[in-house]
């Protein structure tokens, strides 16, 4: 907005003279190059996700898992080196009871999914699943896919 400025002295105004102010910044640019970003972001996200491959046990009967969920999953590696992911981390199964305690101290639902690659042994699956228990979930769910689910 244009400023008036008074000009002259003594108390008279001989006339008024306008000044404009520079310090007004032009956000136009600055709001498509933001647009341009979002969709430049919004396009490649889905493609950068990357997720843990597991070759799960088709039951007739599973169903689809709603709310947080908390994944730990053995791969078909687990014998060799004992490691298995917590959601998408991976992390040694002798820290799996701590990391778990501190996952549950925040949820209600003291609840935790268990999947297993098809490969693994039933043993394997039995020894995550006491460690589960040992860290205090009350509840382990054991995940599988349906007949027609890729």
């Amino acid at each position: 907005m244009p400023k008036v400025q008074p000009t002259g002295g003594a108390g008279r105004l001989r006339g008024r003279r306008v000044a404009t102010s520079l310090a007004e910044i032009n956000v136009v640019p600055l709001v498509d190059v933001m647009l341009v970003l979002l969709i430049i972001f919004m396009v490649t996200a889905p493609m950068i996700q990357k997720g843990v491959d597991v070759n799960l046990p088709v039951s007739r009967r599973a169903g689809a898992v709603e709310g947080e969920r908390v994944f730990v999953t053995v791969p078909s590696a687990y014998r060799q080196n004992h490691l298995v992911f917590l959601n998408e981390e991976q992390i040694r199964v002798d820290a799996l009871q701590e990391r778990i305690r501190q996952k549950m101290e925040s949820l209600t639902d003291k609840q935790v999914y268990l999947r297993g690659d098809g490969s693994v042994l039933y043993q394997d699956l039995m020894d995550v699943f006491d460690r589960l228990k040992d860290a205090g979930v009350e509840k382990v769910g054991l995940v599988a896919k349906a007949p027609g689910e890729i």
